[in-house]
């Protein structure tokens, strides 16, 4: 059976919504970002010490975009792409989501929860909401024309773009004014397979 490590709070429900959505039985492994991560059990899946991570038969997999494109590739169906071009823009979406957005919200987050409180900077989550307004046009620009990344369907592109900007719900960041964006991320962040994982 496949086993998914992580827990909710962290990065690893991306990881949780992608095996959702792709519907196969699975074990939820709940693995902290902290003490969990860093057992020398853990460390032989995934030696960098982060989560998630996923075991399938022999394969270990760690990141978890490459966990996802896995998932949707093998299990997924309809959610991966069926062109050549289409699985290329679906991989440049999922490098881009975790480049252009992620550490911008991530700043946010921990300025505004994990950081002690004397180390807290309203600077440095102002210069990240700034510096969001680079990204976020372009995405808006893409999702102008179609109601998804690749079209008119919702596919691991959107998946693994969504699952980033949804960091920006423990941020308290307001993206509303981008219409597209906002449109976008409502539908698939209402998804059933993504509210599940609330739960996990």
């Amino acid at each position: 059976m496949i086993k998914i490590y992580g827990i909710a709070g962290s990065r690893a429900r991306r990881s949780l919504w992608a095996i959702e959505e792709v519907g196969v039985e699975y074990e939820h492994v709940q693995t902290s970002f902290m003490d969990d991560s860093k057992t020398a059990e853990y460390l032989s899946i995934n030696p960098n010490g982060r989560v998630p991570a996923l075991l399938d038969g022999d394969l270990a997999l760690f990141e978890s975009m490459a966990i996802n494109l896995y998932l949707a590739n093998k299990y997924g169906g309809d959610l991966y792409p069926r062109t050549k071009e289409d699985e290329a823009r679906a991989i440049q979406w999922s490098f881009w989501g975790i480049t252009e957005l992620e550490p911008h919200l991530i700043q946010m987050v921990m300025h505004k929860m994990f950081l002690p409180e004397a180390e807290r900077s309203p600077q440095a989550i102002e210069a990240a909401e700034q510096a969001l307004e680079r990204p976020l046009p372009v995405l808006d620009a893409a999702l102008a024309e179609h109601p998804y990344l690749l079209g008119d369907s919702f596919t691991i592109a959107d998946l693994n773009v969504a699952g980033v900007l949804s960091t920006a719900l423990f941020a308290g960041y307001d993206y509303s004014k981008h219409a597209n964006v906002q449109r976008w991320a409502e539908a698939c962040l209402s998804r059933e397979a993504f509210v599940r994982t609330g739960s996990l």
